[in-house]
């Protein structure tokens, strides 16, 4: 089931608190709107969450705003009037917050509009260009469509790999075995994928489960205890899914002539279909599907070349 988080629910305490480590915040006045939250309407009419936030703005003053060295400056050099009546428009709007960045010092004026308005006021010491990245990237990962997905999530080869299939194909002992190969755990059983770009899907694993695989017979395993750091990984990109299928399943086709997909979130993601039957290296068949993927996204497709040459041999017979 795709879920969407919604930016409405979140508030000014919330942006402080998960970002006051990375962006060296400061709450300087106005604590007593913490609960204070974007706007409905600017929210749905936003086509991404790149549009909530930004460089003071007064033309959109319900955005997140951020004041570098030139706004700050603008605003010093402007009249007493000028300066009341723009910070009165600006504040009457209700911006869910108010930071100011550059390591520059708000004026007086500014201050007592927020203390009286009850605007959550922020100040840092870095620039505003990076506050503004970072916390346009931190609301595209809340408002992005996600999805939970049953399967083990691998970095193999540099390349993030969700293998799936029904319980009891043995994708927990497979993902073990390619980890004991020098491979990455980033999920095991449950996958969360956020949809963060245009092309750009992202696998996480719930914090629940971090660092965790099951095997039917030993239980849970810690990987990251047992195999060490370089064994597991925190996020990936999804670039490809592994299916795993049972040797009776009448669907399987031998030799695709077109690329399978399956689509997740919007986005077509390169599937590979793998027969599960006793006496197959499943390991070395899903490194050999990745190696594969990776000349197919180089723009090397071994079955194209086939089919070419084998035409190319038909017409030259056929001439003779």
């Amino acid at each position: 089931m795709i879920q969407q988080l919604s930016l409405i629910g979140i508030s000014a305490q919330h942006i402080f608190d998960e970002n006051i480590d990375d962006l060296k915040l400061r709450w300087i006045t106005g604590q007593e709107g913490a609960d204070r939250c974007f706007d409905e309407q600017v929210v749905a009419q936003a086509s991404s969450a790149s549009d909530l936030v930004g460089h003071l703005n007064l033309i959109h003053p319900r955005r997140l705003q951020v004041c570098g060295e030139p706004e700050i400056n603008y605003l010093n050099r402007l009249q007493k009037a000028q300066l009341r009546h723009q910070l009165v428009d600006l504040i009457s709007m209700h911006p869910p917050c108010i930071i100011i960045a550059d390591n520059q010092i708000p004026s007086d004026n500014l201050k007592l509009h927020c203390q009286r308005s009850s605007t959550p006021l922020f100040e840092t010491h870095l620039p505003a260009a990076e506050v503004i990245d970072h916390l346009r990237l931190y609301l595209t990962k809340i408002g992005a469509p996600s999805i939970t997905m049953h399967g083990v999530f691998m970095d193999i080869l540099g390349l993030g790999v969700l293998i799936t299939g029904e319980s009891g194909l043995g994708k927990s002992e497979l993902g073990l075995e390619l980890i004991s190969r020098g491979h990455g755990l980033v999920a095991d059983d449950a996958v969360d994928f956020s949809r963060l770009g245009p092309d750009y899907i992202e696998g996480r694993c719930p914090m629940i489960l971090r660092d965790l695989l099951e095997v039917r017979g030993l239980g849970l395993l810690d990987i990251k205890t047992i195999f060490g750091e370089t064994a597991v990984r925190r996020k990936l990109k999804l670039r490809l899914i592994v299916q795993l299928v049972k040797r009776t399943d009448q669907t399987f086709e031998r030799l695709p002539l077109e690329s399978q997909y399956t689509e997740i979130l919007g986005l077509a993601i390169r599937t590979v279909k793998i027969q599960v039957a006793e006496g197959r290296n499943l390991a070395v068949l899903v490194e050999a599907a990745v190696r594969n993927t990776i000349l197919q996204l180089r723009g090397i497709n071994t079955l194209e070349d086939f089919i070419s040459r084998q035409q190319k041999l038909i017409h030259s017979d056929s001439n003779n």
